[in-house]
């Protein structure tokens, strides 16, 4: 019918009566169904086919009837008719003998891989999941230079099925098997997130992908029933909000819900985590068989091999029965006179095509019928050249044709060259992503991609995070952003800035400690005051957060803890790595001693205490005896009448320590001018205290390069760079840094590393973090 991809489009009732008419003399609906699933984006991964109007939605909803509906062929379905005019398949009669039609299509597209099959045949049935376009392209480049390519080997290029409504597939055992026996079952779960809602303190689960082939529709409705029968709780509301842009379901949660609690509920009850069986059964030389990858991919090749053969010959074939005119035409330029006389002299056309077939001229049949058809413009000395040049670029042709068709190589070569053509043409970025993890093992990590993310801690407890490109840079001596909305008499008391993944240690002033994930905290808006951190551990009402650690592995590295009076303990990061719920004992604390810090450090490095009063003394970790979590500490530095410590800090080699004061006011000074002491001096000068500046609030290590967060106890935050704060002397009081309002005054600071940047689809096994962020 014409309906190629840069066509107009034609009803769907034409195309479904055209089909029935020639070639499925059956029923019109199974044909329609057939062509609508094709245009549907959640069903294929490519569709084959171009609609236009209502072709059903991800509900189930049906199409509309195939007189309202338009359609023409997808520019990938071209891809499987490509030299289908070129005797490359075999055609046999249509059910009335009344034309042909092809037992097969061409394919230079690998359709089977990329789009997947389903279906149940007399005793047995297929289900092969869709890939992505571009892995399978590689993956037959990479088969057609090393046919010896292992399982592991494909499934490095090949990472698993590519499902059209994206998702995530948890682990990979089910797609290893898959691959190497063509049987397996992967697990699927829908992708979600929490968000805090505007008003109440309350939170949201938006769902916006499922797994493939879920119905959206009848997943809001099974919910509805799992909350109406009671088998849920925590649930308060829930809505479709899907539109145009994408996918959008928003369940809302009661005040005293559990967010994670409740989407954990919701995979283990729902289909949001369903399992796909894999069973890839086709047909090989006309045979049902279960098919590996490997065996899949090269039974293409094989067939790519015969359809470029039969191409090559039916070009060759016609290059020679050209050249063999365009021969005689020369010929025949060359003796035009005498066959001039020839024709004019015959009595009749047949009689002048004898006497050209006849010596001396010996033509061909064919040749002597160009001949006498030849037009006398022919006869110009353009149009000789131009015959002259068509043999030379015939004779080309079929040098080439036969070098090809003597040459598997070169056939594999351009197989090759057409998978690497389909991928740049065609491909596109993997949208399911792979967890690593087992079946039957889930945590809430295997969804959360790493990111940078600012964790908020306020005196009363209450904790918040935020995607870190909330807070844009600023000027140095800006006012800053409201970072928190803090209650009356609360206060912002700790930042952190943090992965996704990272560990978070919270540590409080009476010397015990606990573990949260950083995503196991919920997600809020920039003027958010969080939620009571008493809801994600078991920490006592009146006890305080002093200091919060960023973990991203226990493996080395030891832990440094200090205390208001100037004790330090050193111990291995290992003794950390599993903390209970209710936490565990972190150091012993002499009476009246609070733990104000914790650091990680290696053996060589050397720490840095810096007190309220502009005192600090440096010295170095080997000083330290490694000590038991429950175990006190030893002295590190012996302070002044009404002076305390209010940071610890690990030595930057060609840092600076950056010191902040109550009132806004900050300088940088080099390490280089803190000279060692031995553990437990009385220090040297470091910031030069006035009634301008305010006490010293807290010391921070830094090297120049990266960017600082302010927090103020009212809640405003200042993002800005070190470099714009000058470095100075020991003793000096530094430059405006914050404008602190009236009442307020700097509650913490936190230095912002350079982070590494994750592919928004990881790979196999994701990077770790080179650096570690503390608060």
């Amino acid at each position: 019918m014409g309906l190629r991809p840069g066509s107009a489009f034609k009803k769907s009732a034409s195309v479904i009566g055209e089909v029935m008419g020639k070639y499925h003399p059956h029923g019109d609906a199974p044909i329609y169904d057939a062509m609508v699933r094709m245009a549907q984006p959640w069903s294929m991964r490519y569709p084959l086919v171009t609609g236009q109007g209502n072709f059903g939605s991800v509900d189930a909803d049906p199409a509309a009837a195939m007189r309202y509906t338009e359609a023409r062929l997808a520019p990938i379905a071209e891809e499987l008719l490509v030299d289908i005019d070129k005797n490359t398949v075999d055609w046999i009669p249509n059910y009335d003998e009344s034309r042909e039609e092809p037992t097969v299509l061409p394919a230079r597209l690998p359709n089977l891989l990329i789009n997947g099959s389903g279906g149940i045949a007399v005793g047995m049935a297929t289900n092969i999941p869709p890939h992505n376009l571009g892995e399978i392209c590689d993956a037959i480049a990479r088969l057609i230079d090393n046919p010896d390519l292992t399982v592991e080997q494909l499934s490095e290029i090949v990472k698993g099925p590519d499902f059209p409504t994206a998702a995530a597939i948890i682990g990979r055992e089910g797609i290893r098997n898959a691959f190497a026996t063509g049987q397996g079952r992967v697990l699927i779960r829908a992708r979600a997130h929490i968000e805090e809602m505007a008003r109440g303190g309350r939170y949201q689960i938006i769902v916006t992908e499922l797994p493939f082939q879920v119905n959206k529709a009848a997943l809001v409705e099974k919910i509805a029933d799992l909350v109406k029968d009671k088998r849920m709780d925590g649930i308060s509301d829930l809505r479709d909000e899907s539109d145009r842009t994408g996918m959008r379901i928003v369940i809302e949660l009661k005040r005293e819900a559990r967010p994670q609690q409740v989407l954990n509920q919701l995979y283990k009850h729902t289909p949001m985590q369903s399992s796909f069986a894999i069973h890839m059964l086709a047909l090989v030389d006309g045979q049902p068989r279960t098919v590996t990858l490997s065996a899949a991919l090269k039974q293409h090749i094989i067939f790519r091999r015969e359809v470029i053969r039969r191409r090559s010959e039916f070009d060759l074939e016609k290059a020679r029965e050209r050249d063999h005119i365009v021969s005689g035409l020369l010929k025949a330029i060359s003796q035009l006179d005498r066959i001039i006389r020839l024709i004019r002299g015959s009595a009749s056309a047949s009689v002048a095509k004898d006497g050209l077939m006849a010596r001396p001229f010996n033509f061909s049949d064919r040749q002597a019928q160009a001949i006498l058809d030849m037009q006398l413009r022919r006869l110009a000395a353009l149009e000789r050249k131009q015959l002259e040049d068509e043999h030379a670029e015939l004779t080309k042709q079929i040098d080439y044709l036969v070098d090809l068709l003597a040459s598997p190589q070169k056939m594999d070569l351009l197989i090759k060259e057409d998978a690497l053509d389909l991928k740049k043409r065609y491909g596109d970025v993997r949208r399911t992503q792979i967890v690593e993890q087992e079946l039957g093992e889930f945590t809430d990590e295997d969804l959360i991609p790493h990111a940078p993310m600012v964790v908020t801690l306020s005196t009363r407890g209450y904790i918040k995070r935020i995607a870190l490109d909330t807070y844009r840079p600023q000027h140095r001596g800006g006012r800053g952003i409201i970072g928190m909305v803090t209650r009356d008499e609360d206060a912002v008391r700790r930042l952190l800035i943090a992965d996704m993944h990272d560990s978070l240690l919270f540590f409080t002033e009476r010397g015990r400690v606990f573990q949260l994930k950083a995503h196991e905290i919920p997600d809020a808006t920039r003027q958010a005051k969080g939620i009571p951190l008493i809801n994600l551990i078991d920490i006592d009402q009146d006890e305080l957060i002093t200091a919060v650690v960023a973990v991203t592995s226990f493996d080395q590295d030891s832990m440094l803890l200090g205390t208001k009076r100037g004790e330090i303990k050193r111990t291995p990061l290992s003794e950390f790595s599993s903390v209970r719920r209710n936490g565990l004992i972190a150091m012993n604390l002499e009476a009246g001693d609070e733990l104000i810090a914790a650091k990680l450090a290696t053996a060589d490095a050397h720490v840095l205490f810096v007190t309220r009063m502009g005192i600090a003394n440096r010295f170095a970790v080997k000083d330290l005896r490694v000590a038991s979590r429950t175990s006190g500490g030893v002295r590190g530095l012996r302070l002044a009448a009404g002076d305390q410590v209010v940071s610890l800090e690990v030595v930057v080699r060609g840092g600076q320590l950056l010191t902040i004061s109550a009132n806004g006011y900050g300088k940088r000074t080099p390490f280089e001018q803190y000279s060692p002491h031995s553990r437990g001096g009385s220090g040297m000068a470091n910031f030069k205290i006035t009634d301008k500046t305010g006490p010293v609030v807290a010391g921070r290590a830094v090297n120049g390069t990266r960017e600082l967060m302010i927090i103020s106890t009212d809640g405003v935050v200042l993002r800005t760079t070190v470099d714009s704060i000058r470095i100075t002397g020991r003793s000096a009081q530094g430059v405006h840094i914050m404008n602190i309002g009236p009442n307020d005054s700097v509650a913490a600071i936190a230095g912002i590393e350079e982070h590494e940047v994750h592919d928004a689809e990881p790979p196999a096994a994701p990077p770790r973090r080179r650096s570690r962020r503390t608060e």
